[in-house]
């Protein structure tokens, strides 16, 4: 068993402090073990003011961590996973699946509100189309407005009255011990969460057999049967970046829910959908509700996408 591992990272704050949690969950489990973090800046980094739909999507923020991988330069890559394109560059594979985060979107603003309390017209940033159509789904007459950068960035941009209100992530806020009084969690029925939110993707080479045993350790196995859920819909829907989609799985007494929304980027049409199925069969699930919504219109929704 090798002696040392090097961690791929984009060099943000963030992405710092969720690769260090995969760092420190290692030296717990393997005490001896030497864990090396390396930033890596990505294309997405460099076109920090670009709108992401533009310039090629979140795919963007993981290419050249992939590269490095492949390339053996690194041993491990952690990535916020609702930044993983489904389908990933032959001989990747997740290898690990830490302990979920809160998976909920949160409204900022000056005080603590609801999505209903904030003035009509409020200007809410967002940088996702997911986002901006739950929304404006909810409150039409709102003006969602992208916003780009860091999450410190964004907080700022708040502070100085660029914007009334943000919709972020809980688990960033969370991570980089941002989240307060002024953070209004917005429950999953209100904003369905993006595939993986909340969750690390850490990933290895396929054929490293030391590596994914080591890696195995991080594992939480709730994570991981919501996780494959998620990607196997997120797989078989085969949404491009310029739809709005999300996915959100957890265990019910029921057995393993999933929930769903394929959406124009407009708004003008969203489908929404929800199954449970076998926990031991997450994939199944996943496939399963990503077949009836696209029986239901959603494959016209996301061809029109491409063509766009």
């Amino acid at each position: 068993m090798r002696d040392r591992v090097r961690i791929g990272t984009r060099g943000s704050q963030l992405a710092l402090r969720q690769a260090e949690e995969v760092a420190a969950g290692l030296r717990r489990a393997w005490p001896r073990l030497e864990v090396e973090l390396v930033p890596i800046r990505t294309s997405g980094d460099r076109l920090a003011t670009a709108h992401l739909a533009d310039v090629g999507g979140k795919g963007l923020f993981v290419q050249e961590i992939d590269e490095a991988l492949r390339e053996g330069r690194v041993d491990l890559a952690v990535h916020s996973l609702k930044d993983l394109p489904a389908e990933r560059p032959k001989g990747l594979v997740l290898a690990a699946f830490p302990r979920r985060e809160d998976p909920r979107d949160v409204l900022v603003a000056a005080t603590a509100m609801r999505v209903g309390s904030l003035p009509r017209g409020a200007r809410v940033g967002t940088s996702s189309l997911r986002r901006s159509v739950q929304l404006l789904a909810r409150r039409p007459d709102l003006d969602a407005v992208p916003i780009r950068g860091n999450v410190d960035t964004r907080l700022r941009k708040l502070r100085h009255g660029e914007y009334d209100a943000l919709v972020l992530a809980a688990a960033g806020l969370r991570r980089l011990g941002l989240l307060d009084a002024t953070a209004t969690p917005l429950d999953p029925e209100e904003m369905l969460p993006a595939a993986g939110q909340g969750t690390l993707g850490v990933e290895a080479r396929e054929d490293d057999a030391e590596i994914l045993e080591l890696a195995e350790a991080l594992t939480d196995a709730e994570t991981r049967t919501a996780t494959l859920a998620e990607r196997a819909f997120l797989e078989a829907v085969g949404g491009t970046c310029t739809t709005p989609l999300a996915a959100y799985a957890r265990r019910t007494a029921a057995g393993l829910r999933l929930d769903a929304f394929v959406a124009t980027p407009d708004g003008a049409r969203v489908l929404r959908d929800g199954d449970v199925g076998d926990p031991d069969a997450p994939q199944a699930l996943g496939r399963r509700l990503a077949a009836r919504l696209l029986a239901a219109g959603a494959v016209d929704i996301i061809e029109a996408g491409r063509v766009a």
